[in-house]
């Protein structure tokens, strides 16, 4: 099954650390970042689980659950996390699911034969409180997250959710945002006014709007 942006997020069932989670259920009004692992007891994944835990207060001032998947078993999970709490230097206090059935992974297309038969990829799904997909990001498995960009894109996503604006190649939460061409020039003061300039009649840059 192949997740489209706009599509609302599988729901689903599952056995984690933190107990038996229904997941539209467990997400409630909040935003959600649900990412996969090839496996446990890779390295690759004890550092990403181990950034994730070290960036809890991050998430949580922007109303995100983050939630982890594994194909491997409950046991092997909560064996893992000492590992990783050992040698990130952190606590790990949100839930890994125990997919060992692979239900989650083949609902959300996490397992890319061409790539690997076996192994998920490392698949991110970024989620809005409606349910629906927001962003997907696809890394191969040899390739760890920048969980600095996630936390930039879900900056953008929660801005541009509420304002009629866009994001900038590179732009980072504080710095100047795009006008939506949907917003003609004259009516820019009125709706923004903080002040804008105009590099192009449909390229007109005005301060970030929640700041």
């Amino acid at each position: 099954m192949s997740i489209r942006l706009g599509d609302i997020a599988p729901d689903f069932k599952a056995e984690t650390t933190e107990g038996t989670i229904n997941f539209h259920e467990w997400l409630g009004n909040s935003w959600g970042m649900l990412f996969s692992h090839p496996a446990d007891y890779t390295p690759v994944c004890t550092t990403e689980l181990g950034r994730t835990a070290q960036l809890k207060s991050e998430f949580e001032k922007r109303n995100v659950k983050v939630l982890a998947v594994s194909v491997d078993g409950l046991e092997s999970h909560k064996g893992w996390v000492k590992d990783i709490e050992e040698t990130q230097n952190t606590t790990v206090d949100f839930p890994i699911i125990a997919d060992e059935d692979k239900t989650v992974a083949n609902l959300y297309d996490m397992i890319h034969p061409n790539a690997n038969d076996t192994l998920t990829v490392r698949s991110v799904f970024i989620i809005g409180p409606d349910k629906k997909v927001k962003l997907t990001l696809t890394y191969p498995a040899s390739t760890g997250r920048n969980f600095h960009e996630l936390l930039r894109v879900i900056d953008s996503l929660q801005l541009t959710a509420n304002y009629s604006v866009a994001t900038p190649a590179d732009w980072k939460d504080g710095e100047d945002t795009v006008v939506s061409p949907a917003i003609a020039t004259e009516d820019i003061p009125a709706k923004f006014p903080k002040g804008h300039r105009v590099v192009k009649p449909y390229l007109r840059y005005t301060p970030q709007p929640n700041k």
